[in-house]
């Protein structure tokens, strides 16, 4: 039955149990009588739905607490091993798979290098078929308890009501792929385990919201830099983060040729692999033989060498880098105004901790004065994981969104608008 603003008595019972479940995540263990004003349920409510979560094994006891001269409360929390969610980074050079419990926690891990950044489809879905089953098999747990598969990669992610998620990368030779299906047809999952696919970018942001270094942020902008460049920009307007193709925003007209063919990409000078292939065409000498975080490595060794003259090509080429990131930075601060950036991706916090003065510097030389003075540009704060910590947050908030209900059916369409809804509830 409906009442006069439509919602029906399971939808009110479905959001009790999202806003207990909610805050026991975010602030738990809290007792009975602290969810009431956390949650604005009556006490009678939060008993209820407290019982209903407890039956489920959602919701556990976790000790005690005195209080005011009566009895002791008993305090709640979200119990670990009531579910589990599976993330996967198709990253540029290893597929990483992780598994972890409700309060993601990683149980076992599992990566599979890229052979010579070779992203065949086929190899692509039988690295994430075999890493699922490796990390299950890891920690003794079976497909039926998992709550989906979160899954980040490069490019434009489209979703249709038959082939779900739809994968456009340009830069890997992508062309419409249906990765769902795909998956689908390879993967030995349960039909109820649902899958959810988005850019890298955008679960690399919709870590940092949730748990690094964008909480309390309304406006910020998260940027993914490795071998390409992303970012993920997230206002009160796009409740769930919107990956953009920053990386591709022109920086140089006629300039450089960038891997997605088009000349003078901000990704062909900032890019981790144009950064390598710029220090090789200026007389540069990186290891061969090796992957471009080892080649990184090396060049930042050079530019900044412990004892020793510095290579002034390796330091010239860096220095260069970071003029160009700030000046790509400076048109997400006039476009978009942001009140944080967060530079994150295995590249960015590779090159942070030496370059990020500079960065910022000419991010606000480039900007406009008064944007440029309300926002600060920091690393990401979950390091190299967060891409898959992101994608496991994908199915644990549509999990949340449903009360804690596993979907009866698999998810189509565009996920519901519970980003900024617990970003406004996680602690600050």
């Amino acid at each position: 039955m409906a009442g006069r603003n439509g919602r029906t008595v399971r939808d009110l019972r479905r959001a009790n149990r999202t806003a207990v479940l909610q805050r026991l995540y975010f602030d738990g263990p809290l007792s009975r009588f602290e969810l009431g004003p956390a949650t604005g349920l009556s006490s009678g409510s939060v008993s209820n739905v407290v019982a209903d979560l407890v039956a489920d094994g959602l919701v556990e006891e976790a000790g005690s607490v005195d209080s005011d001269g009566g009895r002791p409360r008993t305090l709640l929390r979200v119990a670990p091993a009531s579910g589990h969610m599976i993330g996967v980074d198709v990253g540029e050079t290893r597929v990483r798979v992780e598994l972890f419990d409700l309060t993601l926690t990683e149980l076992a891990r599992v990566e599979l290098p890229l052979e010579q950044r070779r992203y065949e489809v086929d190899g692509i879905v039988g690295h994430i078929r075999d890493g699922i089953a490796e990390a299950l098999a890891a920690a003794g747990l079976g497909a039926e308890g998992l709550l989906g598969v979160g899954i980040g990669v490069p490019g434009i992610v489209e979703r249709g009501p038959e082939q779900g998620a739809v994968v456009h990368g340009q830069t890997i030779g992508w062309n419409a792929v249906p990765l769902e299906e795909l998956l689908r047809e390879r993967c030995p999952l349960p039909a109820s385990v649902p899958y959810f696919i988005d850019n890298g970018a955008k679960t690399l942001g919709q870590a940092e919201m949730w748990f690094g270094g964008g909480r309390g942020a309304r406006n910020a902008c998260v940027v993914l830099f490795g071998s390409g460049v992303g970012a993920c920009l997230v206002t009160p307007e796009v409740e769930q983060g919107r990956a953009v193709e920053w990386g591709h925003l022109t920086v140089r007209v006629r300039g450089r040729r960038c891997r997605c063919g088009a000349l003078g990409c901000l990704e062909a000078y900032a890019g981790a692999e144009a950064l390598l292939d710029r220090w090789r065409e200026e007389g540069g000498e990186p290891p061969s033989g090796t992957d471009e975080e080892t080649a990184m490595t090396a060049m930042l060794a050079a530019a900044y060498p412990v004892d020793g003259v510095p290579d002034p090509v390796a330091l010239a080429v860096l220095e260069e880098t970071a003029e160009y990131l700030g000046a790509g930075l400076s048109d997400l601060i006039n476009l978009f105004q942001p009140e944080r950036i967060l530079i994150g991706g295995w590249a960015g916090l590779q090159l942070g901790t030496r370059f990020l003065p500079a960065v910022r510097r000419h991010a606000t030389a480039y900007a406009l004065r008064h944007p440029a003075e309300k926002v600060t540009v920091e690393l990401g704060r979950l390091g190299p994981d967060a891409v898959t910590v992101g994608a496991a947050i994908l199915p644990l908030a549509d999990f949340f969104s449903r009360g804690g209900r596993r979907p009866e059916r698999e998810p189509s369409g565009p996920l519901p608008a519970w980003r900024t809804a617990l970003q406004e509830r996680a602690p600050h």
